[in-house]
This record gives C-alpha cells, structure tokens and sequence, in this order.
C-alpha cells in the first residue's frame, strides 16, 4: 500500500508560469519582484516594511540586531521553537534563556515572566503547528522587544481580533516547501517601526546582493500570497475534520480546539498517549504517513526536564503530524480521519 504524502506543496500550473517568465525576463536575482513580494507580505499582516533573504538563520540574526540586542545579551525563547535559533543566537553571541510552554503549546508568559530576574533583552515569540493565543495582551505586559515568528501560523485568526503576526516589534516567517506560503526557501523579517525597519536594512545590506532573495523565488511567493486565503480556508476545513476525528480517540490535539479559532492548517499534530512508534506504525499500516513533531525543536535535548518544562516535555516526546494540505484526496482524507479517531 502506498503511503500518502506526508507534505506537497500547493503549487498549479500558474505560480510555476510566473517563476517561468521571471527566468524569460532574465531576471532571476534579487530585484523587482523580491521587493513586490516582500511589499505583499507586509501588508498581509498589517506591517510597513522589512526585509526578504534567502536564509532563515540570516534574518533571526538581522531582526536581534534591528532590535539591539548585542553580543552577551539573552534572550527568552520556548523550547518548542526550531533548534536553528540556537545557531542564530551563536552568530549574534546571545544567549538563550529557556522557557516552558503554556497548555496550547506557546511560550509561557508565566514562565517567561519568571525568568525576568536574568535580564533578557527580548523575547522570542514562536507559534508552533498553527497556534496563536486568544490573546496578545499577556504578551505585550511581559515589556519586552518581541520577535513574533509566524512561519507555522501565518494566516492565523482567533475570534474577530487576533491575528497572526499583530504582536511583534519584528515580525518573521520562513517560506520553505511545506509552508503555508512557500518560495522554495528563504525568509523574512518585517515592522511597522521606522527605526527597526532602518535597522534592518542596514543590516542586510552588508551582505547585498548575496544573501537577498532571488526574484525567481519571490515570483512564486507572489502568486501564493495572491491566494493565500482560499488555501488557509481549506486547510482549517481539514483541520477541523481531523480534530473531529481525534475527539473519538484517545489522544490530546496539540493546540486549540476553539470554534472561534481558525488554524491556518500549516499541520495536524496530536499527542498520543500511547508509545510515539506504536501509534507512527499503526498509521503506516493503514496508509497513512506520519512523523514526530517536534524532532527538530530546541527541547529534544530535554526530554528528562519534566520539572523545568512540565507543558512542553509531552509534545516533545508524544506528538505526532499527520498529512494536512490542499490537495489530499477525499480518499485519503477519510483513511487519515480512520487513523486520528483510533489513536491511542
């Protein structure tokens, strides 16, 4: 039996058309097109102006410069949040100061308030498998600068007034093959601040043209963007299947199973209750793909921490995604929707 995909990217005929005639105008590099796109992406979420590279790690380390964080200083980062940080935070000499998550899996404002008395001097705000909080208000009394990196939640919406990528001084997302909007790799950086929007580009420009993203690729991130409503809207109808499903068994949904929330479908992850390989085989033998969740997070290396990071330590060690994107079949939707209600 054939595995279904675990990830394909929603691309048509058209977003490969515009990436054809950007090589036709033979031009391939950083020029117009990146500057349209990242002006599309700014006004997606309600920001002036920023940056677009075509590296994820060069960004994390503009957005702590455009924030003056400087070499010695810490930072406040969840240990849900992508190990990648880590080698940021090495380039730009910061240190990380490691924070639980709360219930829903973002950073804790409780233990991140704790953690005041080491002096850091901003917060990292990462929103893991589509989830934002009801609220940013605990977030903004914490009275520190914010990196709000939205690459798994952009397109987010909670009730008729949250939405994904409203809290940051910066605002991030990466845009690589499984993303809800992908250029094929690379990353961006945005504010609504005119002396971080400076910043930022000051800091980019030190290493112009090499590290700016190619027009070839932001041609695709055009025409993604275009239609990046009609893809969240069904992503969160799958989303929405599959957290049926999962009411019938016995694991928990990672994150928010809020009517009022609506997940912009980046992934499906559940934490089982039963051995993590156990319930990946089960759904192997049924068809169906399925990986951990957070292998490559910052907490693998503390999967024994359980008094430091009590929220956390249970989707590191027992979550599990699932299939979730455009173009799965109805077929495969209701052999993935079979596996979730049986879990254990």
């Amino acid at each position: 039996m054939a595995l279904i995909r675990f990830y394909k990217p929603a691309l048509y005929r058209k977003d490969m058309d515009a990436v054809l005639q950007t090589m036709v105008d033979e031009k391939i590099g950083p020029g117009e097109r990146k500057k349209e796109f990242l002006r599309a992406f700014a006004a997606y979420i309600g920001r002036k102006d920023g940056i677009a590279l075509r590296s994820y790690p060069d960004v994390i380390v503009s957005a702590l410069h455009a924030l003056q964080v400087e070499e010695g200083d810490s930072v406040l980062i969840s240990v849900l949040s992508p190990r990648i940080y880590l080698e940021a935070f090495r380039r730009a000499g910061v240190k990380p100061v490691l924070i639980d998550t709360d219930e829903m899996g973002l950073p804790s404002m409780e233990d991140a308030a704790a953690k005041l008395g080491e002096n850091p001097k901003a917060i990292i705000y990462y929103e893991p498998v589509c989830q934002i909080p009801e609220s940013f208000e605990s977030v903004k009394e914490l009275g520190l600068p914010v990196i709000e990196d939205i690459s798994q939640s952009l397109g987010s919406v909670y009730g008729d007034e949250t939405r994904a990528g409203m809290c940051g001084d910066v605002v991030i997302s990466e845009f690589e093959e499984n993303g809800v909007v992908s250029t094929g790799g690379g990353a961006a950086a945005v504010s609504s601040d005119e002396g971080i929007i400076e910043r930022l580009k000051k800091d980019a420009a030190a290493g112009s043209p090499f590290i700016d993203l190619p027009d070839m690729n932001a041609a695709l991130g055009i025409v993604q963007l275009a239609k990046v409503d009609t893809l969240i809207a069904r992503r969160n109808e799958l989303y929405r299947l599959f957290t049926q499903a999962q009411m019938k068994s016995n694991s928990r949904l990672f994150g928010s199973s809020s009517p009022t929330f609506m997940a912009n479908g980046f992934g499906f992850s559940v934490v089982v209750n039963t051995k993590p390989d156990d319930a990946m085989a089960f759904a192997e033998k049924h068809g169906v793909s399925s990986r951990r969740t957070f292998t490559s997070s910052i907490g693998v290396k503390y999967q024994d921490k359980y008094e430091r990071f009590p929220n956390a330590i249970a989707p590191i060690t027992r979550g599990i995604s699932f299939p979730l994107y455009p173009f799965l079949s109805k077929s495969e939707i209701e052999s993935i929707q079979r596996v979730v209600s049986h879990l254990g």
